[in-house]
């Protein structure tokens, strides 16, 4: 990252960088993948606002650090010349219209949700998305791991374990475990990269030691909810859609604050709502404790990204460069990816309810397949027009 001098001034405020992060928020569909590519193309291709080295940084660290891959770089461009100050203005200023969006949807659904019309938009919807997800799994799992060929999958054999292993026990247990996320990435470390702690065991003690019912909530809840959160924030990498077999096993399974219907319909909100995937908790914590519930849960789910990426940014080209930590990040990532399509499998068996359900789906994931510009809210769309027709005529 350049440092700022009196002769090198940002070519642009800090109220022009906030507004463009305001406009992406409100009008940027199309998941992380697009997003990022927005940012690109506008703030380094048109305005020429920043470096592509500068760009680069900050799509590398959003890749390496836990956080919403879209949401952190925008936290980190604001950090890029205008410091925490910055960070701060275009983090709220991406996430708050879609959380503005999201909670006015949760109003929407716990008003009319009992209504034939309702449920019949969400019969089709809900089918949709199983098709959106379970592509989005399968692109994450050739970008994240490797191509499904032969030369490539034996060079990358102990990831695809990682995969598996998280795949399977997501579909047994139908909960996410972390410490094996955790336990994924270490033993990836040390058999790829072995940190120097390691190499030395007398450094090790040293390591370690450095190491409508608008309103309606109860304060024991939204402490689950910000606990809970929490921890499904600080362990998403890359996509947004990673968080999803996460909050699964939370929201349904273990606290039942969402019946498996409700959670899909919440994964179809954030589907048709611009910016962050993620803004799927604010729909969530809305419809189980409120405007006090969805505040907790956004907040939450952000915050570690926030914190990593303004505690990493200063120091990221060293960290960068950290063939130990780069290879503990893939080590989880292959066991959450792999958590992922187990959580498809799981919600799939629910939301698939019939015929009709299957073949949207798989209507979906064709469309995805051979109609390569096509965003995910025309296919809601599409899904919600047909649930009305299969359920009324």
């Amino acid at each position: 990252m350049r440092q700022e001098t009196a002769k090198t001034k940002p070519l642009y405020s800090l109220a022009e960088i906030t507004t463009y992060f305001l406009k992406l928020g409100t009008w940027g569909f199309g998941g992380p993948v697009a997003l990022v590519g927005y940012m690109q193309r506008d703030l380094v291709a048109q305005k020429g606002w920043l470096t592509e080295d500068e760009y680069k940084e900050g799509l590398a660290l959003a890749q390496l650090a836990p956080g919403p891959l879209a949401a952190q770089l925008g936290i980190y461009i604001g950090f890029v010349h205008y410091g925490l100050l910055g960070a701060t203005l275009t983090g709220l200023a991406f996430v708050l219209p879609s959380f503005i969006m999201v909670v006015l949807l949760g109003m929407a659904y716990q008003l009319y949700g009992g209504l034939a019309w309702m449920q019949a938009v969400f019969y089709g919807v809900g089918a949709a998305v199983i098709g959106i997800i379970s592509m989005s799994a399968y692109k994450l799992t050739v970008k994240s791991i490797s191509k499904f060929e032969v030369t490539a999958i034996k060079s990358k054999w102990l990831l695809w374990v990682f995969y598996i292993l998280g795949m399977v026990i997501t579909v047994i247990t139908e909960k996410e475990e972390i410490l094996l996320f955790i336990g994924c990435g270490i033993i990836y470390m040390v058999v790829k990269a072995p940190p120097k702690w390691i190499k030395r065991p007398s450094t090790l003690s040293s390591g370690i030691l450095l190491s409508t019912s608008f309103w309606h909530y109860d304060s024991k809840t939204l402490q689950e909810i910000g606990w809970f959160f929490a921890k499904a924030g600080a362990f998403v990498f890359g996509s947004g859609l990673a968080i999803v077999p996460f909050l699964h096993s939370g929201v349904v399974k273990e606290f039942g604050w969402l019946t498996e219907t409700q959670f899909v319909d919440a994964v179809a909100v954030a589907m048709i709502t611009p910016g962050p995937v993620v803004i799927t908790v604010g729909f969530i914590g809305y419809l189980v404790a409120g405007f006090p519930g969805a505040c907790v849960a956004a907040l939450a789910t952000f915050l570690p990204c926030y914190l990593f990426t303004i505690a990493l940014a200063p120091s990221f080209k060293r960290i960068a460069k950290n063939i130990s930590i780069k290879a503990f990040v893939e080590g989880i990532t292959a066991a959450v990816i792999g958590a992922l399509v187990g959580s498809v499998v799981v919600i799939a068996a629910r939301s698939i309810k019939d015929i009709p359900t299957a073949l949207i789906a798989i209507a979906a994931i064709i469309a995805l397949i051979y109609i390569k510009k096509l965003q995910e809210p025309y296919i809601i769309a599409v899904a919600a027009i047909l649930g009305l027709l299969i359920k009324f005529i």
